[in-house]
């Protein structure tokens, strides 16, 4: 085994095509099959599936790569540490659902950082992707919620695929509305209370389950619906048309949502929000710092972090 055959198979899987990866690579794609061939046949274990999408990892082989990550993350500390030249540009990625602290620690993160090249991806996505972008490794940790409801069905999905969820704070549901719409004179408000307004929600794509959903109570039939694919588009529906989502509570005055505003909303439910990882993966420096601004915002907004240790 060689670490360039650890470097080839993360490329293939980066890319999720050996035409792909062969080009970056610049190396011919039957170079780079054979190379792979010869990695399986001394693992004696299938690394990849080739399909008509393209290519995707078995269950051996996202194994394999948990460990085989940890390689190829220590060789690049060591080429930046002691290369003096043509250092490898620091690299970071978040799959969130769409929650403004998640983006305020992002950008809190970028500020913070003393090098003058890097490569840093924040996907505000659906549910599923989250998933795939860990299981593809094209991020490192994922910020999705659970709850009663969809615990149990994601939670199935996070241990078929090796990942792990650690809880960040628990938070009682809000709705959100825009500044001038009529419910802000209420200081919560019930069900009841929302039946005439537009119900705006995020869209999930191939896996639109209520177990995907972003917003709790998902299984509640409204009479007008709204799906929508990002938070601008979301926070201008709002204001546009007096619609309303269900989330965390927090909003970020510092990402221009100062003309949205969270009212409590009385049932008896709560969400845990919380971070993805990979089990067999230690989070990257980069990536325990996010944490650590992470939770330092999520203080800020009011919450108290949950200790894993109790």
């Amino acid at each position: 085994m060689r670490l360039e055959q650890l470097e080839y198979l993360e490329m293939i899987v980066k890319t999720g095509s050996f035409n792909e990866a062969s080009k970056r690579l610049f190396m011919t794609q039957p170079s780079l099959s054979n190379a792979i061939k010869k990695l399986e046949e001394e693992l004696k274990i299938k690394l990849l599936l080739r399909t008509k999408t393209g290519v995707s990892l078995t269950d051996d082989g996202r194994e394999f790569m948990s460990y085989s990550k940890q390689v190829t993350d220590q060789v690049s500390l060591l080429q930046e540490r002691y290369k003096k030249h043509e250092p490898r540009k620091k690299s970071f990625s978040v799959s969130a659902q769409h929650y403004a602290f998640v983006v305020s620690a992002f950008v809190e993160l970028l500020k913070g950082l003393d090098v003058d090249e890097y490569n840093f991806t924040l996907r505000e996505t659906e549910t599923q992707n989250i998933f795939d972008d860990l299981n593809e490794f094209k991020s490192e940790i994922g910020i999705l919620y659970l709850n009663n409801f969809n615990e149990k069905v994601l939670q199935k999905i996070m241990k078929e695929n090796d990942l792990e969820f650690q809880p960040l704070f628990n938070a009682k549901p809000h709705i959100f509305v825009g500044y001038r719409n009529p419910l802000i004179k209420k200081k919560s408000v019930k069900l009841a209370d929302l039946e005439d307004y537009p119900y705006l929600s995020y869209e999930q794509g191939d896996a639109n389950s209520f177990f995907f959903a972003e917003e709790i109570l998902s299984t509640i039939v409204h009479k007008r619906n709204i799906k929508v694919s990002d938070r601008a588009t979301i926070f201008n529906l709002m204001a546009g048309v007096n619609g309303y989502t269900i989330s965390s509570g927090i909003i970020s005055n510092d990402l221009n949502d100062d003309k949205i505003v969270a009212i409590p909303l009385d049932v008896d439910d709560s969400m845990t929000l919380g971070l993805v990882k990979h089990k067999q993966i230690e989070l990257s420096l980069t990536a325990a710092e996010y944490l650590k601004i992470l939770k330092r915002h999520i203080q800020n907004y009011g919450f108290q972090i949950i200790d894993e240790n109790n």
